[in-house]
């Protein structure tokens, strides 16, 4: 499974075959370049953002539950330019995406109603054959799944279940003080091959963060300086890349604001409420809905007993669908009377990460220049993949 993930990380290019020049290049611009600038053979997916087109690489592993050698030659992991080779696979791939789009313009209005998952649902083809354990079974109930029903019953609004989770974490008088948040501890991921590495933490009030990952293969930084952001990492197609509007910029926000969540209910708008009450693992929560400054769509799960934060979801449109990114939050402590998670899981079609934090600290000084853009990526000599 590690290297299946890892090779999802370095492709990213079902459709794209290679590398252009430009990718070992940063941007000129805080403009991503576009997937056709950075790949080589790009047919069917022209036009769209470098981080849209990786987050469509993810749409097809999730929707087939494959990696990426499964539509490239198994050599692509050692040698990018392998990436080009036209096999059938991905010949195939390219017309199922001329079928769904055809679908969907004949039938939707262009609206992406069909996709790859609709019909392949997680295999490598689709079934053809009525599953009668489903149909008999109980299905397991997927909490991302739910929706406010067309006659929600009463229950505590959005204003109300926001103001329990700031009285859960310590009350606003104490959250509205905070001007600054660091944290140390460990990552793993599909970018260390799963291995823990450390990783740093440095937030400014109102919603100003940066993270650095010490890989095997060089730092991994992402900045956000609250209007824009860049990532800068060895394991992304281009070694500086902006953070695109919409999905991409709304997320940094959100999980940034997220720290100094006294201004959490301003920093999102349309707040709905009326989901019912479900599950995750063992514990009841109820949910909330809201919308990004960039359209962002934003699911928020608190524990039903604590008033704390279990989950966020929010959704990235990509040119064949629409991914789901889920962050769980777990390990909650009481750090100078302000509950922080001390634990959190990112979980996305691409792969899965888990922020381990040993230790945070509050309103200590930070240097201006940890907002500033990142310098591009350095390389470090790759590891083997292991297989």
């Amino acid at each position: 499974m590690n290297w299946k993930k890892r090779s999802l990380m370095v492709a990213a290019v079902v459709m794209a075959g290679g590398w252009s020049e430009l990718a070992g290049q940063s941007s000129a611009t805080d403009k991503q370049p576009l997937a056709e600038d950075v790949f080589k053979n790009v047919q069917m997916l022209k036009g769209i953002p470098v981080g849209e087109f990786m987050a469509t690489m993810g749409f097809f592993s999730a929707s087939l539950g494959l990696n990426c050698v499964y539509c490239h030659v198994a050599e692509s992991l050692q040698d990018w330019q392998k990436f080009a080779e036209d096999v059938p696979r991905k010949r195939m791939a390219r017309t199922m995406i001329q079928m769904v789009n055809t679908i969907n313009q004949s039938n939707f209005g262009g609206r992406p109603v069909i996709t790859c998952y609709s019909c392949h649902h997680g295999n490598e083809r689709p079934k053809d054959l009525p599953s009668l354990a489903i149909q008999y079974g109980t299905p397991e109930e997927d909490p991302n799944e739910i929706e406010i029903p067309p006659q929600a019953a009463s229950g505590p609004s959005a204003d109300q279940i926001l103001n329990k989770f700031v009285t859960a974490l310590g009350g606003p008088q104490r959250l509205s003080a905070l001007t600054s948040v660091m944290a140390k501890g460990t990552y793993e991921g599909y970018d260390t091959y799963h291995e823990k590495v450390p990783f740093e933490l440095y937030a400014k009030a109102p919603a100003q963060m940066t993270t650095v990952i010490h890989t095997q293969n060089g730092d991994g930084t992402t900045v956000f300086n609250g209007s824009g952001g860049w990532v800068a990492s060895p394991s992304n197609p281009v070694p500086l890349l902006p953070l695109a509007p919409g999905a991409e910029l709304d997320g940094a926000r959100i999980e940034a604001q997220l720290l100094f969540p006294s201004q959490l209910k301003q920093a999102l708008s349309q707040w709905r409420s009326g989901f019912p009450v479900t599950t995750i693992g063992d514990s009841d929560v109820e949910v909330i809905e809201a919308t990004g400054a960039g359209k962002t769509r934003v699911k928020l799960f608190f524990d039903l007993k604590t008033g704390l934060l279990a989950r966020q979801l929010r959704y990235s449109s990509t040119a064949v669908g629409t991914n789901p990114i889920q962050i769980d939050y777990a390990d909650y402590r009481d750090i100078n009377g302000i509950k922080r998670p001390f634990r959190w899981t990112v979980t996305w079609t691409n792969g899965q990460s888990i922020y381990q934090v040993n230790e945070f600290q509050s309103d200590v000084a930070i240097d201006n220049g940890r907002f500033a853009k990142p310098a591009p990526a350095v390389l470090a000599p790759a590891k083997a993949v292991p297989r």
